[in-house]
């Protein structure tokens, strides 16, 4: 008996706590249906409006809070910024491809920010990038960010890895690395190569710590900037 409570504490313990905030019943719907089905994911609230999300964010405190951007009472970039420095990470997700609201959240503190029209995967693996301490970014609007980041006459540019102090990469990691600057998640990126999408967070995991890198913004970054890759057009 103690050894069945035992390791139904440790099952629980291993799942993230998400917690939906939308002011659409079917989107809240639709996100419930798709995280509910991973083995590692449950959703425990639901919110209609910003302020409630807020009050349901600090009552249940969840892992993760999926906010819309525009919401009555308070939009997700207001949840955003209370909640902020708190136990919960906050994934901005909307219909606006908005590069001032992509900004605004991510200046907010929030750990990601979804297109809705991205799909499933994309937002499975945002919550587990979230609850890894990575920061993932619909790829269409990534590749767009970098773009004008890299032609942009004032653009700040950080400081990027000497290349003479930078590991060398495997041919695998450089096949990672370039798709990743062309925007490609992980389930892209392991369906063109025929590898597991875990196979490529390893091989992601081992490029970051090559290029003293944190997330896979940085790794594209890197990989335009030093010219080893170009953009797509």
């Amino acid at each position: 008996m103690a050894e069945t409570s035992t390791a139904a504490s440790a099952t629980a313990s291993t799942t993230t706590r998400i917690l939906l905030a939308d002011d659409q019943d079917d989107i809240r719907s639709g996100f419930r249906l798709i995280l509910d089905s991973q083995p590692d994911m449950t959703v425990v609230g639901e919110a209609a409006d910003g302020l409630r999300a807020i009050e349901q964010a600090r009552l249940l405190r969840p892992d993760v809070l999926l906010a819309d951007v525009r919401m009555p009472g308070a939009d997700g970039l207001e949840v955003t910024r209370v909640l902020a420095g708190g136990p919960t990470r906050v994934i901005v997700v909307t219909t606006f491809d908005d590069d001032a609201y992509v900004r605004a959240a991510l200046g907010s503190g929030a750990c990601g920010f979804l297109l809705k029209r991205s799909g499933p995967n994309l937002l499975i693996e945002a919550v587990r990038a979230a609850m890894a301490g990575d920061t993932l970014i619909s790829p269409q609007i990534t590749v767009r960010l970098l773009r004008d980041l890299g032609h942009g006459p004032a653009a700040p540019r950080p400081p990027q890895p000497a290349e003479s102090a930078v590991e060398p990469l495997t041919e695998r990691e450089w096949e990672i690395v370039e798709l990743v600057a062309q925007g490609r998640t992980n389930a892209e990126i392991g369906a063109g190569l025929f590898i597991s999408a875990g196979t490529v967070k390893t091989h992601l995991a081992n490029v970051q710590g090559k290029l003293g890198t944190r997330n896979r913004v940085a790794i594209a970054a890197w990989a335009w900037r030093t010219g080893r890759i170009s953009p797509e057009p």
